[in-house]
């Protein structure tokens, strides 16, 4: 089989099972392990896919630009951000991740809504400055210009002198195996201070991320009250996640 007859077999795999199991294609195709990593390697360079032991997944759409993720399905981020608004309870404290989706929140919450907002975005804040009864608390730190928030160590120990009801958080991947990823490792390690200072928190995932991954785990599964996402309770890995125990809000 040709490189290129290669190559279209292991997106072929990729766009129909949702993974691809190196030593399995090696098996079916007669080849070695070693060619079919290299045909892996080649196509993660070209963000095809995400490599992960054994083998690689579907890449998140998610990891582009934040110019360019504001065009990536908006209807299912507004879908979300409608379930996710409607857990933010009067007089609570919500820290709110930064992001497209959480921007989407930050809008959909009602205009005269007596809550307190915590927020490491300056697109979060400024969406809320509008907002009367809203407290707003930017955290502050190097601003990371992909997702427009502020991460490293500054922005770690600010989060770490907070505490919150709820804290709604961005990911760019979820999937059963890698768990909930982002393409950032600062930007992984401010999610997990965030969510670590919240009563509870749940996963802002339109279903463009279901079943995606990025190379920075943010946290386990035990570490969330749940997912929020429009993919349908049918889709494959919606179901694989409530089969693990993970609750999954069903975002109409």
């Amino acid at each position: 089989m040709l490189a290129a007859e290669r190559r279209d077999h292991l997106l072929g795999l990729l766009a129909r099972e949702g993974k691809v199991v190196a030593k399995d294609v090696a098996a079916d195709l007669g080849i070695s392990e070693d060619s079919v990593r290299r045909d892996l390697r080649d196509l993660a360079a070209e963000g095809l896919c995400q490599r992960v032991y054994g083998g690689a997944l579907p890449v998140s759409p998610a990891v582009a630009g934040y110019a360019d993720r504001r065009a990536v399905a908006p209807d299912g981020k507004r879908k979300v951000a409608a379930a996710a608004a409607a857990l933010v309870r009067p007089e609570g404290t919500l820290i709110l991740d930064g992001g497209t989706t959480a921007l989407a929140v930050a809008r959909t919450l009602p205009h005269d809504l007596a809550c307190t907002v915590i927020t490491h975005s300056p697109t979060i804040a400024a969406a809320l400055l509008d907002h009367p009864r809203a407290e707003l608390f930017l955290l502050g730190g190097r601003v990371f210009k992909h997702s427009a928030v502020a991460c490293g160590a500054a922005a770690v120990e600010a989060a770490q002198n907070v505490s919150a009801d709820l804290c709604l958080l961005g990911v760019t991947g979820v999937h059963p195996e890698t768990g909930l990823t982002t393409g950032d490792a600062e930007e992984a390690a401010m999610k997990r201070a965030l969510a670590a200072r919240a009563a509870e928190t749940y996963v802002l995932a339109s279903s463009e991320k279901i079943g995606t991954a990025s190379r920075y785990r943010v946290l386990p599964w035990e570490r969330i009250t749940g997912v929020i996402t429009d993919a349908g309770p049918d889709d494959p890995v919606v179901t694989r996640l409530s089969e693990l125990g993970v609750e999954v809000l069903t975002a109409g």
